[in-house]
């Protein structure tokens, strides 16, 4: 692509804004930048991206700019129904993002893994199997490094594996990943997606410019999923945990690929059938790559999990903490929650995503969660649906900190302390990583490990 006489306007300063647009400057395209934040980090980073050529504008000066330039870029935070991308369709100027842009200069072949959950999961999974097997494998995407901080150091002989946010989905016109992984579909992001056809429309677009040399990999045993078989002219693999399909499946407590014996299951040291899925899906992309049996299986045996992804942090005082800041949906928590095997409290709550709650209080009948703590924003309707569902024993603050301490004070020797929000965490924190790192900072105050 030549871009010495493009002419870009980047909204949105956080990692992605900022690495989209040092990639552009850096290939030599004139590149405007701009935030509706002022805060100190958004400042810090427009600074940082004027000593390479970026130039800023403000809100007063940004309408204006729209007709002089070629396209406008959007970060993944940034929603296409944003004004200055209603503004800028309106001029008949292109609208991109980040994922869209940055995989248009890419050489290397791409995995690109989406759902609502597991997404980190399964590709922090694929990389360590492709590193198994001694393959140059990059990891990027939503995970935490955009495609485009790394984009100048690929070479054909990389593999990329991107996780695919709905919010990066948005804006993708021509993405065509060599292999499109799809690990579920569940309510989430509807304050911005408005509702559920919408929300699969996206998701579906990760497989939507695939060719029959390419491959989508679809969890059989989500309709939502298995229904946008139709979407693609891909190549379909399935994987399940309750069928015999074509791709990875599980018979018997043995996990199978197209027939051919795999392991067993308790070779997976992560627990839940969540986390089975995730094998599951990481299981198909390694075959197609071409990864063998035995690289597989020794990468499994070594998969310690994810941080933020119900990870033990400590014991204190007879309980068990355990940080799982990474659920921002109802169906992330009530999962995490069936992985729970001692009287649980759990701690709810974040910025309010237009989520129904009521299907929080019905996942975790029966579980083993003792008592609920509602916090941040949402907290009051969180406590609205646990009255209606008749679940009594709830406390509820806006402080997270304070949370914590009830928490601590509610739970016995023996219990446990799950933060699993089923919010995003935006009400307070810049991401789920920050809420996270809160988490284990406060339960590190509580007292020494046991």
């Amino acid at each position: 692509m030549y871009l010495k006489r493009t002419v870009f306007l980047v909204v949105g300063l956080s990692k992605s804004g900022v690495g989209i647009a040092g990639l552009l400057l850096q290939k030599g395209a004139k590149c405007y930048v701009y935030d509706d934040n002022e805060c100190d980090r958004v400042k810090a980073n427009a600074a940082d991206l004027a000593k390479k050529g970026a130039i800023e504008v403000g809100k007063t000066e940004v309408f204006a700019l729209l007709r002089k330039i070629d396209a406008v870029v959007l970060s993944p935070g940034v929603a296409i129904d944003h004004e200055i991308p209603l503004a800028a369709k309106k001029l008949g100027k292109r609208i991109t993002g980040e994922l869209e842009l940055a995989s248009s200069f890419c050489c290397a072949p791409i995995i690109a893994v989406t759902g609502t959950n597991g997404k980190t999961t399964t590709c922090t999974m694929i990389d360590a199997v492709l590193k198994k097997a001694k393959l140059n494998s990059v990891l990027c995407g939503n995970v935490g490094t955009p495609l485009s901080s790394v984009e100048n150091e690929l070479t054909d002989d990389d593999i990329v594996v991107v996780e695919a946010s709905s919010f990066q989905l948005e804006t993708v016109r021509s993405f065509t990943p060599h292999i499109a992984i799809i690990t579920n579909i569940t309510p989430d992001h509807l304050s911005r997606h408005y509702n559920m056809d919408n929300y699969v429309y996206v998701k579906s677009k990760i497989l939507a410019n695939l060719t029959e040399t390419e491959y989508a990999v679809l969890c059989y045993d989500d309709p939502l999923v298995r229904n946008l078989k139709e979407k693609t002219r891909g190549k379909v693999v399935y994987f399940s945990t309750k069928e015999e399909v074509n791709g990875a499946y599980v018979s018997d407590g043995k996990i199978y690929y197209k027939g051919k014996y795999i392991t067993d299951l308790n070779t997976l040291p992560i627990s839940g059938e969540h986390n089975t899925y995730n094998a599951l899906a990481c299981l198909c992309a390694a075959m197609i790559i071409g990864v063998s049996v035995e690289d597989i299986v020794e990468a499994f045996k070594c998969f310690k999990g994810v941080k933020h992804r119900i990870q033990f942090v400590k014991s204190v005082n007879g309980v068990d903490y355990y940080n799982d800041s990474k659920a921002t949906n109802v169906d992330a928590t009530v999962k995490a929650v069936a992985t729970m095997t001692k009287p649980t409290v759990l701690i709810v709550g974040g910025k309010d995503k237009g989520l129904d709650f009521g299907g929080l209080f019905d996942g975790i009948k029966g579980s083993n969660v003792k008592a609920v703590i509602a916090t941040g924003e949402s907290a009051f309707r969180i406590a609205e649906s646990a009255k209606k569902s008749e679940f009594k024993n709830i406390s509820m603050t806006e402080d997270f900190e304070l949370a914590v301490y009830l928490a601590s004070k509610t739970a016995k020797s023996g219990d446990a302390v799950l933060l699993s929000p089923a919010c995003s965490s935006f009400d307070r924190f810049t991401d789920f990583e920050q809420r996270g790192d809160a988490f284990i900072k406060l339960v590190d105050e509580l007292g020494y490990d046991e």
